[in-house]
């Protein structure tokens, strides 16, 4: 299949989203989708995959033009959209969520439970997947959750999948997991179009690329023709750096020490400290227990061994309202589930910290609200269209951002992020480095929990490395390189 749009424009009000927009993909091809986040790249795909119309412009397949009026015909025409959410429901098994709504039934009415599962075993067998169509989702990792999308999509007969930040949430081998099916696709004269922030990935599995810029295409060609600065530069319109951020510090004052902190089960004997104006680093791969040991340190469980000291004095943190008020602050990794109220406007999301310390008798003093979001849009740089606009309405890095300035109004000690640029783009990701070097400089103690190397080293003033919930050591200056935290996040040790 071939899958041709031209001259697509779409507006939202006065907000025009795309800008005669030409794209194609074949069949039997990876093309990467780029631009940073709110360059149009989901509005053109879910024209695309029949979520939304196009104001105006074409697409055709296989050089007949359609017009897709619900996801369902879009599907039905063989494209697949496999959004970054997935859509699977864990307590049933891979076979019943391949087939949930379209389920096969016998003669008597009875689901025809053998030929659902001997034609999730044809899907398998043919992409040479070793997985039981009968083992609940709820037991997979996400790259098999992944694998179980494709799957579905295959079993609708699609010949063009689009891929929306297939492995933002993956390790290292899930995604190469993925990657491998993504090859086997690819020899089935499946098209692929590849969503992601992730310029290296694009350099290893895609052949073509198309890139956005603030709705208009701006760019496209072979991968193999491209380096990654040069991808990295048409997106956000500049050139980027690529030299590390780390600065020349001074000696200061001790803020953050946790001695021999255990919970017996996600991390053991933990000993580390953090001082003011320092930007600290903690790494590993799966299952190395990061998350864990610092969600004890923000009250989220007290079942934990071990002491906390915050400027020298021992602490018992019992929840999480007992660390704000010791002057801690934690962004989670999942901001779309843990990090913003959907509900609730940006001027809210960026204030609900504060409102215990700006309200009088259960009332917000609007005025100082309002203060505090002007003083953090200006600092961080929020690009928004107005205050009252549901959070929901922002790119994925202005998300973080409005993340990030609910925990500043606060001034907090010790300031923890759990991967803070996870699908952000290259743009944005530059934002939050220069906020978090920023704040360090302004005195704060920075803790960032990150499973990419390379955004550890460009940041961070040293790492501090886990394996299995154990520290294996520490890296800093020449020390801080891909190979020595690859030695000792799996369980090497330092030479």
């Amino acid at each position: 299949m071939i899958v041709e749009m031209k001259g697509i424009n779409k507006s939202f009000g006065a907000n025009q989203v795309l800008k005669n927009v030409d794209f194609s993909v074949h069949g039997g091809e990876i093309c990467a989708l780029l631009g940073e986040n709110g360059a149009g790249k989901s509005t053109l795909m879910n024209i695309l995959g029949g979520v939304l119309p196009a104001d105006s412009g074409s697409v055709c397949l296989d050089g007949n033009e359609v017009v897709f009026k619900s996801p369902a015909e879009s599907l039905s025409a063989g494209i697949a959209f496999i959004h970054q959410e997935l859509n699977l429901v864990n307590d049933l098994t891979i076979y019943e969520n391949l087939f949930i709504g379209r389920e096969l039934t016998l003669k008597n009415g009875l689901l025809d439970v053998k030929s659902m599962i001997s034609e999730t075993q044809a899907v398998f067998d043919r992409l040479d997947i070793k997985i039981d169509p009968k083992t609940m989702v709820r037991n997979l990792d996400a790259s098999y959750k992944q694998i179980v999308e494709i799957a579905r999509a295959l079993l609708m007969k699609a010949s063009i999948i689009i891929m929306d930040e297939p492995t933002t949430s993956l390790t290292v081998s899930e995604i190469n997991r993925v990657f491998d099916m993504m090859r086997a696709l690819r020899e089935h004269q499946v098209g692929i179009v590849f969503i992601s922030h992730k310029l290296n990935e694009v350099m290893q599995i895609c052949d073509r690329y198309t890139i956005l810029r603030d709705g208009c295409k701006v760019a496209e060609g072979k991968v193999s023709d491209a380096t990654v600065a040069e991808l990295a530069r048409m997106m956000v319109g500049h050139e980027l750096r690529t030299k590390t951020l780390q600065r020349k510090k001074k000696s200061s004052n001790e803020v953050l020490r946790l001695e021999k902190l255990s919970d017996g089960w996600n991390f053991k004997d933990i000993s580390l400290s953090v001082h003011s104006g320092e930007v600290v680093g903690v790494t590993g791969l799966l299952g190395d227990g990061r998350s864990e040991l610092f969600q004890a340190v923000f009250g989220v469980s007290n079942l934990h061994h071990g002491q906390i000291y915050l400027e020298g004095k021992p602490v018992s943190i019992r929840n999480t309202t007992e660390a704000i008020q010791e002057g801690i602050a934690y962004i989670p990794q999942n901001r779309k589930e843990n990090g913003i109220i959907k509900d609730m406007t940006i001027l809210e999301n960026s204030s609900i910290v504060a409102w215990p310390f700006i309200s009088k008798f259960g009332f917000i003093d609007r005025k100082i609200q309002n203060q505090l979001f002007e003083e953090q849009a200006k600092k961080l740089r929020i690009k928004f269209e107005r205050k009252s606009d549901l959070v929901t309405s922002l790119s994925g890095g202005n998300q973080q951002k409005v993340v990030l300035a609910k925990w500043l109004n606060k001034k907090p000690k010790v300031l923890i992020l759990d991967n803070p640029t996870q699908g952000v783009d290259v743009g944005a990701k530059e934002d939050i480095y220069d906020i978090i070097l920023n704040l360090a400089d302004e005195g704060a103690a920075v803790v960032v929990l990150s499973s990419e190397a390379q955004e550890i080293i460009r940041v961070c003033d040293r790492a501090l490395v886990l394996y299995h919930g154990e520290l294996q050591g520490e890296v800093r200056g020449e020390t801080m390189n891909d190979h020595e935290i690859m030695r000792l996040a799996t369980g090497v040790g330092m030479q």
